[in-house]
């Protein structure tokens, strides 16, 4: 396998395990070998009047030069409406070229249907049919087209105080999850400098339990205003490529100003990738719970703009 080829890999990888570990239920492996995928998209999670079902496949080339190719699948979407969804999709790979797009297109795609939610009402057969489509879905795909890169930039104000960044920030503890004796827990703190991120895990590791804990896993993603970039970095603390990870279903949530720590005690039994999952999950639930995730829009806008850091990172089976 060519260098390029592993490096987009890599990526789709990372973005693929981000998603799932997002959208949970509602993202589907149709063919893990093809890289094909399915997510179910609906107005309202617990109340559905409308529901699309987005199937994706990735290319080899994806995201480095090539945009996934999709397939919109609803029986209600025709016409001038099918175009004109297509058409956002398309401008938002226009404005990412060379980066991850899955989350802002689903993104972009329940924006759409929440606003045709509050304009009208699906015929009963719709939502049938709706369900139908989402067990079958069709075979022909869609290509994007890939005009010129035209990154848009968005001026951001940072609200915490520059005065104060000497101080320690507040530490938030997600609920813990637990998988077969190893339990993982993630910890938040809102950070403006490198120093407060060196100052969290000082404090953290007072704590004796977090110390003793087999890995503690960071990523952080402070937004520079002047510079309308990202500083932002991340540390495996020897479980092998989680902190890249991590830093990367941060950068798919446009998270800013934030530092996300994940502790797995690890119980003597292996778990493979479900290992990736459950560290992402414990990092979106905390994320979403504070509401550090952003609007898609201002994701779209911004994530050709990140300036990565990165450490040497330790290497561990566990």
């Amino acid at each position: 396998m060519a260098e390029g080829d592993a490096g987009s890999d890599q990526r789709q990888n990372e973005e693929i395990e981000a998603m799932a570990a997002i959208y949970g239920e509602e993202w589907c492996v149709i063919d893990d070998c093809a890289k094909i995928f399915c997510i179910r998209i609906s107005d309202d999670i617990d109340d559905p009047k409308w529901t699309l079902c987005l199937q994706v496949m990735l290319p080899n080339e994806y995201p480095g030069t090539a945009p996934p190719i999709y397939q919109l699948n609803a029986p209600w979407l025709k016409g001038q409406e099918r175009a004109d969804l297509s058409n956002s999709l398309e401008e938002i790979y226009i404005q990412n070229i060379g980066e991850s797009i899955l989350y802002l297109w689903v993104e972009k795609i329940r924006d759409v249907l929440i606003q045709k939610s509050q304009m009208t009402e699906p015929d009963p057969d719709v939502k049938k049919k709706t369900e139908e489509e989402y067990v079958e879905c069709e075979d022909d795909l869609v290509l994007a087209c890939q005009p010129e890169n035209q990154v848009k930039t968005l001026d951001f104000d940072v609200s915490e105080n520059r005065t104060e960044i000497e101080e320690l920030p507040p530490i938030d503890h997600g609920i813990p999850i637990t998988d077969r004796r190893s339990t993982f827990q993630a910890h938040l703190a809102p950070v403006v400098c490198p120093k407060q991120v060196k100052m969290v895990l000082a404090k953290l590791y007072e704590n004796k339990k977090i110390a003793s804990a087999t890995h503690n896993i960071y990523a952080y993603r402070i937004y520079c205003e002047d510079k309308q970039t990202f500083l932002q970095d991340c540390e495996d603390d020897g479980e092998t490529a989680a902190g890249g990870r991590l830093l990367h279903l941060m950068e798919i949530l446009n998270v800013r100003n934030v530092m996300v720590v994940v502790s797995r005690w690890y119980g003597g039994i292996l778990l493979g990738p479900d290992r990736f999952k459950h560290i992402n999950n414990c990092a979106r639930n905390i994320l979403v719970e504070k509401n550090y995730t952003s609007s898609p829009e201002e994701s779209s806008k911004t994530l050709g703009k990140n300036k990565k850091v990165r450490k040497d990172k330790k290497r561990s089976e566990h």
